[in-house]
């Protein structure tokens, strides 16, 4: 999501950074993208249902203002947008969040912390190893069909607990608790066999982005809006290491 190359994972030090950052250059020029409400705005301003950032109303400004956002967590120049009484009191009336965000539960990984974004920003939906079932598929489909949401993000993150679980169990051949086989279950497909060790779950965190990015892709109807340039469902990956969020192609 940002210029910088990741510095990579503590258990794969030999792992080659990413191909293409998300968005490579997309933080230049973007000082003034993601700019605060400014403190003292007037509650007038809410009655109106106006807000003074401007909502990123396309895949390419949406992915270009996470990529600002997580560019200022990183370096510790947050500015924890649209938290004012303001905005608070204009979302009374509605939302138009601008992405919707498909995480893993981490409590280290919380995507408004981590794209510096705040209320009516992001829709964010959340399961351990971003886990697809019923549940989720209409959370995703309800923030893109009924809020004409832009972009969908599907984060996952090093060193995921879920991942790893599903990995160990593949190999071990022993059984999880019920709730947690099932997602082991699911990560199953995405194991990857090329590697061992720390290396093998580290590759299977991305082999496991790209399976749910690409399931959510194939949906019919989140398809219909992919092949108009309407929505774009992309894969990416945040480094508990360094907070740098990259896209995983």
């Amino acid at each position: 999501m940002n210029t910088d190359s990741p510095t990579g994972s503590p258990q794969s030090p030999a792992r080659k950074p990413p191909r293409r950052l998300l968005l490579r250059s997309a933080v230049t020029g973007a000082a003034a993208v993601g700019t605060a409400v400014a403190a003292g705005a007037a509650p007038a301003a809410a009655a109106a249902g106006s807000r003074a950032r401007k909502r990123p109303a396309t895949p390419e400004d949406a992915l270009r203002e996470l990529a600002a956002g997580n560019r200022r967590w990183r370096t510790y120049r947050e500015r924890h947008p649209d938290e004012t009484r303001a905005v608070r009191e204009a979302l009374v009336s509605g939302q138009h969040p601008f992405a919707v965000v498909l995480s893993c539960i981490d409590s280290r990984v919380p995507p408004e912390l981590v794209f510096d974004q705040g209320l009516g920003d992001l829709m964010t939906v959340r399961s351990a190893g971003q886990v697809l079932d019923e549940a989720v598929l209409g959370s995703v489909a309800y923030g893109v069909l009924e809020l004409d949401v832009p972009l969908v993000l599907v984060l996952g993150h090093q060193s995921c607990g879920a991942v790893r679980a599903a990995v160990e169990c593949e190999e071990s051949g022993e059984r999880l608790p019920a709730h947690i086989q099932y997602i082991a279950d699911r990560i199953a497909p995405a194991i990857d066999h090329g590697h061992q060790g720390e290396e093998r779950i580290d590759a299977t965190v991305d082999a496991n982005i790209r399976l749910v990015r690409d399931r959510l892709a194939s949906e019919p109807d989140l398809a219909a809006r992919l092949s108009t340039g309407r929505l774009a469902v992309v894969g990416a990956r945040y480094e508990l290491t360094s907070q740098l969020v990259h896209r995983v192609d």
